[in-house]
C-alpha cells in the first residue's frame, strides 16, 4: 500500500497548491505526510475490508454506504442515490476554486486466486441474473481508499487552504453507464460545478512509490457493441447451400483489425500494441448456435444459422 498512500499525499498537495495559489511548502508538505501517517493503519484496514467485499457495477449498495459514512464523518455534506448508487460530498472552505475528486467504486465478475487473507469469496450476480464470483481486480478499492483519505486529511488541514471540495464515488465505471447516470441525475446542476477535476487509476506497470502522468489524455473512454450474424444453416454435407455465420464472424474478428491501417488518416489517435491506443481493443466473446455445447454433442454435422460476437473495446 506503499503507493497508495503517497497517492494519497499527492492529492491533498496538489490541492492545496491550486486552492491556495502558491507551491506548497516543506512545513505544509510535512504536515500532509504526520496527518497520513496517523490515518495509515485505519486506510489500510479500510481498503481490506473494500477488497474482500466487492460489488458489482449498478448494485454498489454497501460500497456506497461506506463511502458516504466516511465523508460524513469526515464533515462534508453528503448527498446519495445518484445515478443510483452515486455519492457526492461537498466541503466548503470559503471562496476559491472548486475542485472534483472522483473515485470508482464497482467490481469485477472475476474469481480472485490470490491467496490473500483479505481475498474476496463474494458471489454476485450478473445483469443476466447468473452468479458470478466477484473481485476488485481493477483497483477500484485502492482508488476509494486513496481518495477517501485524501478528502479526509484535507478537511483536517482547512488552515491550509480556501475554496471547495467536491468528492464523488461514481458507480459502474467498468460497465461504462455510471458517470451518465450521475450527470443525467443533476451531477453539475445540484452540486459545486468544479474548476478541475482530479481522477486517478492504478497501474500495475508503474513501479510501487512512483506516480505516473502525461499530458492529455492517460486512459481510453469504454464501450462495447453487440453483433449478431444472420447467416443461413444447414447440413454439413451440403454447405454450399449454407451461409456459414461462424465464418462471416472470423472475417469481421480480422477486418476489426485493419480499421486503423487502412481505415484512419495517419497521426489520428488509433489503435496500437501500446498503452495509449484508441480504437477498436478487442473480442470479448463469440458464440454460435441457440446453445452451442447442447449442439456440439447432439449434431456435430450441423452448420448453424447465426453467430453474435460481444467486442469490448477502448473507444476515443
Amino acid at each position: 500500500m506503499k503507493l497508495s498512500f503517497l497517492l494519497v499525499g499527492a492529492i491533498c498537495l496538489v490541492w492545496v497548491d491550486r486552492a491556495a495559489g502558491r507551491n506548497s511548502s516543506d512545513a505544509v508538505r510535512e504536515l500532509v505526510q504526520s496527518k497520513i501517517q496517523e490515518r495509515s493503519p485505519e486506510l489500510l484496514a479500510f481498503y481490506k475490508d473494500l477488497h474482500a467485499h466487492p460489488e458489482l457495477s449498478f448494485v454498489e449498495e454497501q460500497t456506497s454506504a461506506h463511502v458516504a459514512d466516511r465523508l460524513r464523518q469526515a464533515g462534508y455534506e453528503v448527498s446519495t442515490g445518484l445515478g443510483k448508487y452515486g455519492v457526492v460530498g461537498v466541503l466548503r472552505n470559503g471562496s476559491g476554486p472548486t475542485v472534483l475528486l472522483r473515485t470508482d467504486m464497482d467490481a469485477l465478475p472475476v474469481k480472485e486466486q490470490t491467496g490473500l487473507p483479505y481475498a474476496s469469496s463474494v458471489i454476485g450476480k450478473d445483469p443476466q441474473g447468473n452468479e458470478v464470483p466477484v473481485i476488485h481486480a481493477c483497483g477500484h478499492d485502492m482508488n476509494m481508499t486513496c481518495v477517501l483519505g485524501a478528502a479526509t486529511v484535507l478537511a483536517q488541514i482547512k488552515d491550509q487552504w480556501h475554496g471547495t471540495l467536491v468528492v464523488i464515488g461514481q458507480p459502474a465505471e467498468e460497465r461504462g453507464g455510471g458517470a451518465r447516470a450521475m450527470l443525467a441525475d443533476g451531477l453539475f446542476s445540484r452540486f459545486p460545478r468544479p474548476d478541475f477535476c482530479l481522477a486517478l487509476h492504478d497501474d500495475a506497470e508503474i513501479a510501487a512509490g512512483s506516480i505516473g502522468y502525461i499530458p492529455g489524455y492517460a486512459l481510453a473512454n469504454v464501450d462495447s457493441v453487440n453483433i449478431t450474424i444472420h447467416g443461413v444453416g444447414g447440413h454439413g454435407a451440403y454447405p454450399h447451400k449454407t451461409k456459414d455465420p461462424v465464418v462471416l464472424a472470423a472475417q469481421i474478428v480480422l477486418a476489426l483489425q485493419t480499421i486503423v491501417s487502412r481505415e484512419i488518416q495517419p497521426g489520428e489517435p488509433a489503435v496500437l500494441p501500446d498503452r495509449d491506443a484508441s480504437g477498436v481493443r478487442r473480442v470479448g466473446r463469440s458464440r454460435a448456435g441457440q446453445e452451442l455445447v447442447r449442439a456440439l454433442r447432439t449434431a456435430w454435422n450441423v452448420l448453424t444459422a447465426d453467430a453474435s460476437r460481444r467486442r469490448t473495446g477502448d473507444l476515443r
